[in-house]
């Protein structure tokens, strides 16, 4: 039960992240993002996977519960994503600075 109600946890903070860096991809600027929030979700999110590692009775039980971990990787993946696109984004609103 508690892995469930992590899951849920898991996706509901990662549900809107895949909609996010669509939406950072089609605005093609950086303005209104945060590198500090995205670099603290990403802090987070190591340290859920670092907890779950150093967690005996998770590990002990990882060929049965290895579907949590999966989530926290899939979250991490999709901030990470949205990193990239702030630098992309960050670079191209420098470049256009440059030319107007």
């Amino acid at each position: 039960m508690v892995e469930i109600l992590e899951i849920i946890m898991l996706v509901c903070f990662g549900a809107s992240w895949p909609m996010n860096v669509i939406k950072a991809y089609k605005a093609r600027t950086a303005k209104g993002k945060s590198l500090a929030f995205l670099c603290l979700i990403i802090i987070g999110y190591i340290a859920g996977i670092a907890a779950k590692l150093l967690n005996e009775a998770y590990m002990a039980q990882f060929a049965e519960k290895w579907y949590v971990l999966f989530f926290y990787i899939l979250n991490i993946t999709m901030v990470t994503a949205d990193l990239a696109m702030y630098f992309r984004n960050r670079h191209l609103d420098k470049k256009a600075e440059k030319t107007a």
